[in-house]
């Protein structure tokens, strides 16, 4: 299967463990080991405790699954396949639903692998592009004015990376209704659910509204534990959760059985761990603000509406790839340029859901009033 290298890991494996700080994080402060087993209620300790390191479900754990499908009302945890990570779960999906003669509509700028391996499928692929002048906003007939008899995926993801953009309820109606009138899956990557910087913002699991719609979710980005590589797809339909494992079993087969207890251990205390990762992106945020008040004119963003990252861009006239790369030789922070994403315009990713993000900011400001 031809595919193209997965620019965003190619470049954080030249930097992400070398980099003193990372700007451009896309997750959450993560928990030590010891911090989230003091989480653990008795049945879930008992299961820690008491744990056999064989093989485990290839649909996930059976109180894993249940208290998944607790996130999306009205769905049961048959309807929950779990996954090493979220990044296998876009894999088995796009082997499982697309091929050579099917077409994908995909929101851009995205992570790769929403738009990538839909192409390695055998897939055409067409680009709904949001943009930083119109506040990234979705339009719904960017997205109408893509498809084709072909179509069997529509591929987006709110909160969005890399820009933070949001969509409103009417938005995901109408994205749903676009799927329905297709006869497309409509893929929703909410890997950032719950953590809106609005909390009425919040909106339902796509999974919730359409047997036709498919909810991604992780616990990598707000429930801060991506070392766990735990992820997983919610979906009304059995048929094609079925098809979906299929491909599983020529990946991981099954998941890791600690990582499966240690998810299961945060998501029984989901409230709790929200609202960790929402105190550290509330006191980050603000800072933001004010950075970008004091240097308007030399950086402009649109503020993000959800999830612990931002998409920025650099007015001068230095190529933000050269800031990129001198930023971190000469202060030891990382950020992300935009061109990873294959978009211009001189934007890059920022990440504020980190607890060190102050002290990065301040290097880059020390760096930005030295160069611009």
């Amino acid at each position: 299967m031809p595919i193209r290298p997965f620019a965003l890991e190619r470049y954080f494996a030249q930097y992400e463990f070398t980099a003193e700080l990372l700007l451009c994080s896309s997750d959450v402060e993560s928990y030590a080991l010891g911090e989230l087993l003091a989480l653990a209620d008795e049945e879930t300790r008992a299961l820690w405790e008491g744990l056999s390191l064989g093989y485990t479900e290839t649909p996930g754990h059976p109180l894993l699954r249940a208290e998944i499908a607790a996130l999306y009302p009205g769905l049961e945890a048959d309807d929950v396949l779990v996954f090493a990570g979220a990044q296998e779960a876009i894999f088995a999906f796009a082997q499982a639903a697309l091929g050579p003669d099917d077409h994908a509509v995909v929101v851009t700028p995205a992570y790769q692998s929403l738009h990538e391996v839909a192409r390695a499928a055998g897939a055409e692929v067409s680009a709904v592009e949001l943009d930083h002048e119109s506040g990234w906003a979705l339009d719904l007939d960017d997205v109408r004015r893509e498809l084709r008899p072909e179509t069997r995926a529509i591929v987006v993801n709110f909160p969005h990376n890399p820009t933070g953009a949001h969509i409103d309820r009417a938005t995901l109606d109408g994205l749903l209704g676009i799927a329905e009138e297709a006869g497309a899956q409509l893929f929703s990557d909410e890997v950032y659910r719950w953590l809106e910087h609005r909390p009425a913002a919040l909106l339902p699991g796509a999974a919730e509204l359409s047997a036709r719609a498919l909810s991604l979710g992780v616990m990598s980005k707000t429930f801060a534990l991506p070392g766990l590589r735990i992820g997983w797809l919610a979906c009304r339909d059995r048929d094609l959760l079925a098809r979906i494992a299929a491909i599983k079993d020529y990946t991981t087969i099954c998941n890791s059985a600690p990582s499966e207890i240690l998810a299961l251990i945060a998501l029984r205390r989901r409230d709790d761990v929200v609202a960790r990762s929402r105190a550290i992106v509330d006191a980050n945020l603000p800072l933001l603000d004010d950075f970008f008040a004091r240097w308007d004119g030399v950086f402009e963003w649109v503020r993000p509406r959800g999830a612990p990252i931002g998409f920025p861009r650099l007015l001068a006239a230095t190529p933000v790839e050269d800031f990129a790369r001198e930023l971190v030789s000469e202060e030891g922070v990382l950020l992300l340029p935009g061109s990873i994403y294959e978009h211009g315009g001189n934007h890059f990713r920022l990440g504020f859901g980190r607890r060190n993000m102050p002290e990065a900011l301040a290097r880059l400001e020390r760096f930005a009033s030295a160069r611009l």
